[in-house]
C-alpha cells in the first residue's frame, strides 16, 4: 500500500484544479470562437456569452475568498480582468458589440498562464 504526504496529495489537487481551470478557459474560448465565426448574433452568441460569463462569474468568486492562496495584487488583477470581460459580454449580449477576439486573446492568455 502506497501512502502519500499531505503535501503531494495538495500538490496532486492543485495541479487537477489548474487542469480543470485550463480545460474550462478552453471551452469558453471555442464557445467564443462558433460565435465570432457565425458573423451574427444567434445560438452561438447566446450560448458563448451564456457559457463566458458563469465561467468568470464563477472565477470572482473564487477569487474573493480567504482561502485562495493566490497573491492579493494578483487576485485583484485576476477580478479586473473578469470584470472587463464581463462587461464586454453584456455588450454583446446587448448587440452593441462583437468583440469576440478581444475576450478570446484575453482569455488564452489567462488559460496559457495556468500551469
Amino acid at each position: 500500500m502506497f501512502q502519500f504526504s499531505y503535501a503531494e496529495i495538495m500538490e496532486d489537487d492543485l495541479t487537477l484544479a489548474r487542469d480543470r481551470e485550463r480545460q474550462v478557459l478552453t471551452r469558453s474560448i471555442e464557445y467564443l470562437t462558433a460565435a465570432k465565426e457565425a458573423e451574427r448574433y444567434g445560438k452561438e452568441a447566446i450560448e458563448a456569452v451564456y457559457y463566458t460569463r458563469r465561467v468568470w462569474l464563477r472565477f470572482i468568486e473564487d477569487l474573493k475568498q480567504p482561502e485562495n492562496e493566490l497573491g492579493v495584487e494578483l487576485r485583484a488583477n485576476l477580478i479586473s480582468i473578469a470584470i472587463w470581460i464581463l462587461k464586454e459580454c453584456e455588450q454583446i449580449r446587448k448587440r452593441k458589440s462583437q468583440n469576440y477576439q478581444a475576450i478570446i486573446d484575453v482569455t488564452t492568455i489567462i488559460r496559457d498562464g495556468l500551469k
